[in-house]
C-alpha cells in the first residue's frame, strides 16, 4: 500500500490538517492517509497552555475523519512512553506494515528544519516525503535550496505538493473557543461539536 503521514499535536485537528491531508490522498494515487496524534510535544512543553490529554485530542480526530474511509489514526506515539521522535515511529511502521510504502507529509517550514531532528538519516531511509508548498511559508529559493540539501546529504527523495493558502491555526481556534467566539467551517462539524474541551478548561 502507498501510505501518506501526517502527524501533528491536533489540539485541535483543524479544516487545514485536512485537506493538506486529502490533497497528498488525492496528488499522489495514496491508499490511505494515517494521522498520528503527537505523544510528548517537548518542543511545546513551554506552552503557555498546556497541549490537551491524548485523550481529548483522539477523540477529536475520531470526531474529524470518522466519515472519510481513506483516514485513519494511529496512536503509536500516544502509547509510546517518554519523547516521540519521527524516526522511532517510521521504523515502527515499517515493522507493522513491511510492504507499505511510506509518504510522510510536512510543510515547507518544516523540510527547512528536518536537519536538525534526531537521527534525519533514519528519518529519509524509511519514506517518501512530500511538502506542501505554500508561498506564505519560506521562498522557493530557500526551499529548492533544502531539497537539494537534503536530497545530497540524506539520499532524500522529496516530492512537493502545491496545497492551497489556508490560514487556520490551532492556537487561535482555542483562543476563539474560550472567547466564546464560532470555529465554524475552521473545524469539521465533529470537533465543533466538542469545543466544550477547551472552553472547560478555562472555567477549571
Amino acid at each position: 500500500m502507498k501510505t501518506g503521514i501526517l502527524g501533528g499535536t491536533f489540539d485541535p485537528v483543524h479544516t487545514g490538517h485536512l485537506i493538506l491531508a486529502e490533497s497528498a490522498y488525492d496528488s499522489f494515487g495514496l491508499d490511505r492517509v494515517l494521522l498520528i496524534p503527537a505523544g510528548h510535544s517537548y518542543f511545546k512543553d513551554q506552552r503557555e497552555d498546556k497541549v490537551s490529554s491524548p485523550e481529548d485530542r483522539l477523540a477529536l480526530l475520531n470526531a474529524a475523519v470518522r466519515d472519510n474511509s481513506h483516514f485513519e489514526i494511529s496512536d503509536i506515539e500516544l502509547k509510546r512512553p517518554g519523547n516521540s521522535y519521527t524516526c522511532d515511529t517510521l521504523e515502527e511502521l515499517h515493522q507493522m506494515y513491511p510492504d507499505d510504502t511510506f509518504y510522510y507529509i510536512v510543510g515547507a517550514d518544516t523540510l527547512c528544519s528536518m536537519h536538525t531532528w534526531m537521527a534525519p538519516e533514519r528519518i529519509f531511509s524509511a519514506c517518501r516525503i512530500l511538502v506542501a508548498v505554500r508561498g506564505d511559508q519560506i521562498t522557493a529559493e530557500s526551499l529548492n535550496e533544502s531539497i537539494k540539501h537534503l536530497t545530497k546529504k540524506y539520499q532524500a527523495i522529496i516530492d512537493k505538493l502545491p496545497v492551497r493558502n489556508i490560514e487556520i491555526s490551532s492556537t487561535d481556534i482555542r483562543r476563539r473557543i474560550r472567547e466564546g467566539r464560532s470555529v465554524k467551517y475552521l473545524v469539521p462539524p465533529g470537533v465543533e461539536d466538542m469545543a466544550y474541551i477547551y472552553s472547560d478548561r478555562q472555567s477549571r
